[in-house]
């Protein structure tokens, strides 16, 4: 089952976060078993040549690959798309308008208005742009209050295939004093299952982005379909940290 197949049928995803540009780790990690491996060229480290040195990695261990782009604009959605991306999680997506221009960017005419040039994805994907809509994801985020209240609305945009909850931004959307500001739990739980409830009725797919699989199998249980997890930056400091405790004693 393709990355697509498996996302849009509700079956159980998970993925992994690269923050990065290290492709050689990003070929070690595209053979654990993750179903996908997403590049954050939002906040992360990459320009597009690690873009495409990330995608060319991937692609050796035969995993598929997500960008999370920089904003949600034509150009930052096709390049991710022309490089080999499989879909792209879009920041920011507030009202039902900024979900059509995203699923237009990510969609040949007539459907939408990307503009034709493959240039890499045509080594992975069909050319023909009805088949090529059909083989990528478009997935934008819910992190702000805007968002949050035009869900519905967004979830229910022809071409959406899913929705992607930012919960640092999202928190501090609702009032929160920090990313993980306990006096907010109640309210951000409530944004969880406003979330869900949209994409259950839109016939679309709820993910969440997750701190550690322990966070992430709770996720799943809570009803989310799929979820990234932590990102490589994170890891590599746990461990160093983990290891110099032990090494001292």
């Amino acid at each position: 089952m393709t990355l697509v197949e498996k996302l849009r049928s509700g079956a159980r995803t998970i993925g992994y976060w690269v923050l990065s540009d290290n492709p050689q780790a990003v070929e070690r990690v595209a053979g654990v078993g993750y179903d996908y491996v997403c590049f954050d060229a939002q906040h992360g480290l990459l320009d597009y040549r690690a873009l495409l040195d990330g995608m060319t990695a991937l692609d050796a261990r035969g995993c598929a690959g997500l960008v999370r782009v920089q904003d949600n604009q034509q150009f930052w959605i096709g390049q991710a798309l022309d490089a080999g991306a499989t879909g792209v999680i879009i920041p920011m997506v507030n009202s039902a308008d900024d979900a059509r221009a995203a699923v237009a960017a990510c969609r040949y005419p007539p459907a939408g208005r990307r503009s034709m040039g493959p240039v890499r994805a045509e080594l992975r994907f069909p050319t023909r742009p009805a088949e090529a809509d059909a083989a990528v994801l478009c997935l934008p985020m819910i992190e702000t209050a805007e968002g949050l209240a035009a869900v519905e609305e967004i979830a229910a945009v022809p071409g959406v295939d899913g929705l992607y909850i930012g919960p640092s931004d999202l928190r501090l959307g609702l009032g929160g004093a920090a990313p993980d500001d306990p006096a907010y739990d109640d309210v951000f739980a409530q944004a969880l299952e406003r979330v869900r409830a949209a994409c259950a009725s839109a016939g679309i797919v709820a993910g969440i982005h997750t701190p550690s699989g322990a966070v992430a199998a709770r996720r799943f249980a809570e009803g989310f379909s799929w979820c990234s997890v932590a990102s490589d930056l994170t890891h590599l400091e746990e461990a160093a940290r983990s290891h110099l405790g032990e090494a001292q004693g």
